[in-house]
């Protein structure tokens, strides 16, 4: 039996629909990011799990015990915002122990807790200071541990990097994942910024339009998405029209050149027009070659990246994005040149969905 049980959930404020119909079951000590673009509906799934808001329909268990309706106060789940939320006229260490304190915990107890976590963000000789003192990072570790301090069994962050720089939000977000592993706490992590998502997740919930569009481990929503909204919310992606000439082989056409999938396709898509996927690191400037496919494209544009040289080619009806590692020794083509583009059966991806 799943640790966290999500079945059927639906949120409608009045006649605004924010949650379909989301299912979901979790394993205990799993690190589950809901990632998505503002408004699709993660932090109302989020709110609904800690109980700040009550579902329209459907039902939230939490290790066996029906919580749907329960106080957050009695979920035994632990929440960071995106905010922080720290008291101010508090020090560290009694932001950190103020549930243990509402929890009428002994003064032993609380301050043996607040010594524990402390030790565990690694800020015990910031313990006397107070929030105004802290940088953004430092009070969001804090935060995490307040969070951390009643020994919740389910620990829910929303979104709380994106008020940080950069370099700090890579350092907190290693930070957050060793200490999840470390404690083995089943952990919910609400984001937009797919890097987070790839880097921090067992799996990823991609949500669109208060629906679930795919989930899945990071490599498979990354190298296998299976709508045209996946694909190109997580990574950068070339989308490309076919028509299937013969389902069986794989056997599909783009402006009236032939590659073939690695799969057959569905018997009745036979002259059908699909939309095709192709990561720009898939495709390399190659001559073409029986076992793989070709594009012939002419360069339209070439960008240098640092690292990455990425190139534009025209595909007669269609521009497609391709990246080569920046190698002083490679000769790259000229604007206008002729290439062929070349990448494997395996790399051009058929997506759940036929061309409007």
């Amino acid at each position: 039996m799943a640790f966290l049980e999500i079945d059927n959930l639906h949120k409608a404020f009045g006649a605004n629909v924010a949650v379909h119909q989301f299912d979901m079951s979790i394993a205990q000590g799993e690190f589950i990011t809901f990632l998505g673009p503002s408004g699709c509906g993660k932090t109302t799934v989020l709110r609904m799990i800690a109980g700040f808001e009550t579902p329209t329909r459907g039902a939230i268990r939490l290790n066996g015990r029906d919580v749907t309706r329960v106080r957050t106060r009695d979920r035994a789940v632990g929440m960071v915002f995106q905010s922080y939320a720290l008291f101010p006229n508090m020090t560290v260490a009694q932001n950190i122990g103020f549930a243990l304190k509402v929890a009428k915990r002994s003064e032993k107890e609380t301050s043996g807790r607040v010594a524990e976590m402390l030790e565990l963000i690694k800020l015990p000789h910031l313990a006397g200071r107070y929030p105004w003192q802290l940088s953004g990072g430092q009070q969001q570790r804090v935060a995490l541990a307040r969070a951390l301090a009643s020994k919740p069994q389910v620990l829910l962050l929303d979104e709380p990097l994106s008020a940080l720089d950069a370099k700090i939000r890579v350092a907190l977000r290693e930070d957050i994942r060793a200490l999840q592993r470390e404690l083995g706490i089943t952990s919910i992590f609400v984001t937009h910024d797919q890097e987070e998502a790839l880097s921090m997740s067992d799996r990823i919930v991609v949500m669109n339009d208060g629906r679930v569009e795919q989930v899945g481990a990071p490599l498979d929503i990354y190298n296998f998405p299976r709508t045209r909204f996946v694909a190109t919310f997580v990574g950068t992606l070339n989308i490309l029209a076919g028509r299937v000439i013969d389902p069986a082989t794989g056997r599909i056409a783009v402006d009236g050149q032939e590659l073939v999938t690695s799969r057959p396709l569905p018997s009745d898509d036979a002259g059908k027009e699909r939309v095709l996927a192709l990561r720009p690191e898939a495709i390399l400037l190659e001559p073409p070659s029986t076992d793989r496919n070709s594009l012939a494209a002419r360069v339209e544009e070439i960008s240098f990246l640092g690292s990455v040289v990425r190139i534009r080619a025209r595909v007669s009806s269609a521009i497609v994005t391709l990246d080569v590692f920046n190698d002083p020794n490679r000769i790259l083509p000229e604007r206008g040149q002729p290439v062929a583009l070349g990448f494997s059966h395996d790399n051009l991806l058929v997506l759940d969905e036929n061309v409007h």
